[in-house]
């Protein structure tokens, strides 16, 4: 499923295949960032309260699953 249309995906697709390695592996990092950084904020307005270590945590838990943890993460 997808809400980009045919002749915008077509503009899509032409313009990384025109990107070099280096550009797309650096836009693949911003998204990421961003990602990352939009589900932090969905985070801080759940939890308030939470430190930045209990929000980083919970952020590595949505990404790798929830079990098993090292000690030092639990």
């Amino acid at each position: 499923m997808s809400d980009t249309s045919p002749a915008a995906q077509a503009v899509q697709d032409q313009i990384h295949r025109r990107m070099s390695g280096e550009e797309k592996l650096k836009l693949a990092m911003e998204m990421s960032d961003m990602v990352r950084n939009f589900a932090l904020a969905r985070l801080r307005t759940e939890h308030p309260d939470w430190t930045d270590w209990e929000l980083k945590r919970e952020l590595l838990r949505y990404a790798f699953g929830s079990e098993p943890w090292p000690l030092p993460l639990r």
